[in-house]
């Protein structure tokens, strides 16, 4: 099966909509973008993975004023894995209140479910240098 037209343009909305509800404190919310179990991996960061909704919003309140200011996403690139299972890759830039910029890449595993889409996992990877260096 082909992903439609319809699929990529609600998949590309509910992962730019993290931004949105993340920078407006809307934590309440991420059940819109997130199923029940869903697994929030940042290791990449020296932590453990994150399992649950409850869990990413609690880590979240956790890092408090340490939370960016605002999270950019852009160069979606989707690819359909099986029927109702999407692999998405993107890039996220953190502006944060000191001015300061960081890059990310997102893995993600978009699942089509009772609600729609939504992030099954999300993988979270720090770019620390150029042209792909470690």
């Amino acid at each position: 099966m082909t992903l439609s037209v319809e699929d990529r343009f609600a998949i590309a909305e509910l992962i730019s909509m993290h931004g949105h509800l993340f920078d407006g404190g809307e934590l309440g919310r991420l059940d819109e973008l997130f199923t029940a179990d869903v697994v929030y991996d940042v290791t990449d960061f020296g932590q453990e993975p994150l399992t649950g909704v409850a869990a990413v919003r609690e880590a979240a309140l956790a890092l408090g004023e340490s939370n960016p200011v605002g999270h950019h996403v852009t160069n979606i690139v989707l690819t359909e894995i099986v029927d109702g299972q999407v692999h998405a890759r993107s890039k996220g830039i953190g502006i944060n209140a000191d001015g300061t910029t960081g890059s990310v890449t997102y893995e993600d595993t978009i699942t089509r479910g009772d609600q729609g889409w939504r992030i099954s996992y999300r993988k979270v990877l720090a770019r620390r240098a150029p042209l792909g260096s470690k």
